[in-house]
């Protein structure tokens, strides 16, 4: 055996020491030493650093005995390890123990150059060997002395890492393998990576910082060679059951040794190992991981260009292999399952790896496997979907844009492939819908092998994170928009996901998807989603509805909405508020899922009206009136403050008004819909202000006839703008009141002379004439009319019983049948009798708005020549009434609720004086010639009959009028004065008559009226030709 010849042509490149010092004898006593452990010359034992010498010789001059060495050189490692731990735990004691340490070091490091020599010169021959050899042992050395007080715990990598690299004997193993390793990469990496998966096996995890460094070392190709090893021994042991995935799970997470105590005989696959290694490397090589991952996925569903070359070792790549390829993507799928960090490493671009002809050849791969393994696969599929901690909603995306049916219909002679991926990921999706309903409500399947993820076993149900879930929170926006688009089945598998994260993400979710629905809903179908979703909600999430509406008036409050989505979101609280309404009138009062939501949507929104109130001057008219809509279809709180009421008020009044304007400006637009639908919402919101309280009635009144006198709306209603502007632009700024620079600009109102013989009367400028009228635009005749009425209607409403009473829960077809008929006048069948305090209100009003001040302003009436003193308050007066044509219209209303007339006395003495000073000026022949002083005459005796201010003899003067002189019309007005002066118009001489409801003036306690009747029998006397017909009506 030991012949010159067969030495030398086994050691010709193998020899570290000179091999021709060594006779036969000589090698057969060295053999004898190392089997017996004695000193064949000497007879003595040898110790542990000339028994290790000895073995080194023989590895360097027999490699027959290199297993038998090898082994034998395990033992020298580890009293090396044993003697290096022990000085750490002993710390300041070095005796014996040093010595024995620093005499191995140098046999450890002898044996680390003669190993390291041999692979250097011949790696075919010793680096499979060795590098099997030095992983074990490194394996071997990790777990035994794992529980030392020294050895760090195994979840401290690093500093585990740290003391087994200041070990000479470990880091010379690892620096052997590493060696190895290199020269193995290019001929046959499989052999030396499968070594350290079984080790990982054996030892994880004590054997972790091993894989740490080496994968360190080699990212790359550990990476890929760990895959392609760890699919092997995949495909070998056969895919694993779900019970088998779930128990392996357990394993990893549990931290008892249970699954290092496992090995290759009890078919535990190395997929557990595989985990750890690339657990490991994901914290500095996540690119290269995620690379290698997608890589392997991309080359198991396509096929290869060319096959790949053989590998020396006689193994082929496995994209060679069918059947690796098939089972590349279970594999892949359970190597991601067992491991959060590769799943969080794959899943922010899986999609995008998926193309369709990706697609197409997945769905052709999975058609081949069999029904209860594609069951399971579809299972762990949707388990890592629910597990995505990033990408989620691109993965939803993909999901529902495949499985959506296409509306385009392809012909063909078979049908396309696309069809059976859309089907595949119709499936997928409503398993995933299914799998995250039993984790949201709690109640997974027993059977389900992945219904228990590796961190729920510690985490109470209750308590469970859905990374899918808790991502889509952060897309509920972009949930809300999809689903609203109504496509097929796609908005079903959106709302239903909705309603999982409303239910998953507790009230703020819910209220925030609510609110999304609320306002982006463009017609009723999608706004009936929004009572889908609040259906199942109402009962585990309390006082939901209040919540969005008071989110969607936060967003109002920090203009977070478009004007378009504003007016959108008000249609839509509107609508909801008036399906109340509906439904109430439609079913009878049947509840349904709609209807119970408008009742708590008309609630919260009732509470929120001073939120809502400003929103009726908004610049963007669809937006008012969408506000406008909204208020009044509302009910008003009873426990509002009459701050916020007051502020509700001023604000409807002022919409009022813009709507006006915005019907005739807008009509040429949209026909006047959009202007009159304002209108009509503004009469509404009025109608229901005024019906709330005596104090709103008296504001919108008073706010009524001010808005109506205001110069900035008086061409509204035919009128001019008063004062020395020249040309006044209507403008929704509410008035701020008199400007004092004006006022000082103007020519003799330093001191007011007004109620004096010293008033000062500016008619022009010496030797220029007279001031020029002012020339304003007028508004086209029919729409004066328009506006006219539905001022008055609007007031009308206001004012009467009937109005008060049910002007809140009136329909709009009422009140838009006032606007939009005849001239304002009571009917015949008994017209609702206008309110005699809101009549007073508008009296109060008029007063204050037309007349400049009130000195000699009481009720009684003084001698006609009494006049001359209130000359200036007349013209002015008078100058009101000739400039605002809606204010006899406005007396007419006040009119008809008796006794309030009495309250205008001054306004109707101003204006009689300047009539009568007018016809006895008068030259002209007839009084037809003065047209607007004749209406004027006219116009003031009806509304004083009407008012019961004069007895029906002395009311029906005025239609006289017309056939008479200027001269003979001043006497019947002069004739009303003084009766007006002998019986002043009191409140007090009026009665309640309790059957009808108004007050009634008994005119006999008043004495003879024969006695003004003289002037009146004369005239038609006189004219008896033509009023002769007339006469009847002048009897007392």
């Amino acid at each position: 055996m030991f012949d010159g010849s067969t030495m030398t042509a086994m050691q010709t490149t193998h020899s570290h020491t000179p091999q021709n010092t060594y006779s036969p004898h000589e090698l057969a006593l060295e053999i004898k030493a190392f089997i017996s452990g004695v000193d064949q010359t000497q007879g003595r034992k040898l110790s542990v650093r000339d028994h290790a010498r000895c073995a080194v010789r023989l590895l360097c001059t027999v490699p027959a005995c290199r297993g038998a060495v090898l082994e034998h050189l395990r033992g020298v490692y580890d009293e090396y390890v044993s003697g290096f731990l022990q000085d750490l735990e002993t710390e300041g004691d070095n005796e014996g123990g040093s010595s024995m340490d620093s005499n191995l070091e140098d046999v450890i490091k002898e044996i680390h150059s003669v190993l390291s020599e041999f692979i250097r010169l011949n790696p075919k021959a010793w680096a499979p060997l060795v590098s099997t050899w030095a992983v074990d042992l490194l394996g071997q050395l990790s777990s035994k002395h794992a529980g030392r007080r020294a050895a760090p715990h195994s979840s401290s990598l690093n500093e585990l890492l740290q003391l087994w690299m200041s070990c000479a004997a470990t880091r010379s193993l690892m620096e052997i393998y590493s060696q190895c390793l290199a020269a193995m990469l290019a001929w046959c990496p499989d052999a030396c990576v499968d070594a350290l998966l079984d080790t990982s096996v054996q030892h994880s995890p004590h054997f972790d910082w091993v894989v740490a460094h080496i994968g360190s070392a080699f990212p790359d190709t550990i990476v890929s060679r760990v895959l392609a090893c760890g699919l092997k021994d995949f495909t070998a042991h056969g895919y694993p059951t779900g019970a088998e995935m779930t128990n392996l799970q357990g394993a990893r997470a549990s931290p008892s040794p249970s699954l290092a105590a496992m090995d290759k005989s009890n078919r535990v696959p190395k997929i557990g190992s595989v985990v750890g290694i690339l657990g490991h490397l994901a914290s500095r090589h996540s690119d290269s991981i995620k690379r290698e991952l997608f890589r392997m996925f991309q080359d198991s569903v396509c096929p290869p260009s060319q096959p790949p070359p053989t590998t020396p070792s006689g193994t082929g790549a496995w994209e060679n292999s069918v059947h690796l390829r098939r089972a590349a993507v279970p594999f892949l799928l359970q190597l991601i399952a067992l491991s959060p960090t590769l799943l969080g490493a794959v899943s922010a671009e899986l999609v995008d790896s998926l193309r369709p002809p990706v697609l197409l050849q997945l769905q052709s791969q999975l058609q081949g496997l069999p029904r209860e393994e594609l069951e399971n696969l579809l299972g762990l599929a949707v388990h890592l979907i629910s597990q995505f901690p990033a990408g989620g909603a691109k993965v939803l995306r993909f999901l529902a844009d495949t499985a959506t049916p296409s509306s385009v219909i392809i012909s063909g002679p078979s049908p396309s492939p696309h069809e059976g991926v859309r089907e595949s990921c119709d499936r997928l999706l409503q398993m995933l819908l299914m799998h995250l309903h039993k984790l949201v409500y709690n109640r997974p399947d027993g059977d389900e092998p992945y219904a228990h993820s590796s961190f729920s076993s510690s985490v109470p149900p209750t308590a469970r994170v859905i990374p899918f879930l808790e991502e889509l929170q952060s897309h509920i926006a972009d949930l809300c928009g999809e689903t609203l688009r109504l496509e097929r089945k796609r908005h079903l598998w959106l709302h239903q996901l909705l309603s999982l994260l409303s239910v998953y993400g507790g009230p703020s979710v819910a209220t925030e998807a609510l609110c999304h629905l609320l306002t982006l809903a463009r017609n009723p179908e999608e706004l009936a989603l929004a009572s889908l979703l609040h259906a199942p909600l109402s009962g585990s999430i309390p006082r939901l509805i209040p919540a969005a509406v008071a989110r969607c008036v936060a967003q109002i409050h920090t203009q977070n909405l478009s004007s378009r989505e504003l007016s959108q979101l008000l249609n839509n609280l509107a609508t909801a508020v008036q399906s109340q309404e509906e439904d109430r009138k439609g079913v009878g009062g049947a509840a349904s899922a709609q209807a119970f939501m408008s009742v708590q949507v008309g609630a919260a929104v009732s509470n929120h009206l001073h939120d809502f109130c400003p929103l009726l001057l908004h610049g963007d008219h669809a937006v008012s009136r969408a506000a406008a809509r909204l208020l009044s279809c509302s009910q008003l709180p009873r426990s509002a403050t009459p701050a916020h009421i007051l502020v509700i008020a001023r604000a409807a009044v002022a919409h009022f008004f813009l709507a006006l304007r915005q019907r005739g400006v807008g009509g040429l637009r949209d026909g006047g819909r959009g202007g009159g639908e304002a209108v009509t919402y503004s009469m509404r919101l009025l109608s229901r202000l005024a019906a709330y309280s005596p104090l709103t009635l008296k504001a919108v009144l008073q706010q009524l006839v001010e808005g109506a006198l205001h110069r900035g709306h008086a061409d509204l209603f035919g009128g001019q703008a008063t004062g020395d502007d020249t040309t006044i632009s209507p403008s929704p700024v509410p008035d701020l009141g008199p400007s004092l620079l004006d006022i000082n600009c103007k020519f003799g109102t330093t001191v007011n002379f007004s109620g004096s013989v010293w008033s000062v009367f500016h008619a022009g400028v010496i030797g220029k004439g007279l001031k020029p009228p002012n020339a304003s635009p007028q508004l086209d005749p029919d729409r004066v009319t328009q506006n006219l009425q539905t001022l008055l209607a609007v007031t009308v409403q206001c004012c009467s019983s009937a109005g008060v009473g049910s002007g809140a829960n009136s329909s709009n077809g009422s009140v838009a049948g006032s606007a939009n008929g005849s001239r304002f006048k009571q009917s015949s069948d008994e017209p609702a009798p206008i309110n005699a305090e809101a009549a007073k209100a508008i009296a109060v009003a008029l007063v204050e708005n037309i007349c400049p001040d009130v000195t000699n302003g009481e009720l009684a009436w003084p001698p006609e020549e009494h006049a001359k003193t209130t000359v200036e308050r007349d013209i002015h007066i008078r100058r009101a009434f000739e400039a605002n044509p809606i204010l006899f219209h406005l007396l007419r209303v006040v009119a008809a609720g008796r006794p309030a007339l009495c309250y205008c006395s001054v306004v109707l003495r101003s204006l009689l004086a300047t009539l009568l000073a007018h016809w006895e000026s008068s030259r002209e022949p007839l009084v037809l010639d003065s047209p607007w002083q004749l209406q004027a005459s006219c116009l003031l005796v009806s509304c004083m009959g009407e008012g019961q201010l004069l007895p029906p003899v002395l009311s029906n003067v005025h239609e006289l009028f017309p056939h008479l002189t200027p001269f003979e019309v001043r006497l019947l007005l002069l004739g009303i004065w003084e009766y007006m002066r002998g019986n002043s118009p009191m409140p007090q001489k009026f009665t309640f008559s309790a059957e009808k409801g108004l007050f009634y003036r008994d005119f006999s306690r008043d004495g003879d009226v024969a006695r003004y009747m003289a002037p009146i029998h004369s005239v038609l006397h006189k004219n008896i030709d033509q009023l002769g017909h007339l006469c009847w009506r002048f009897q007392v």
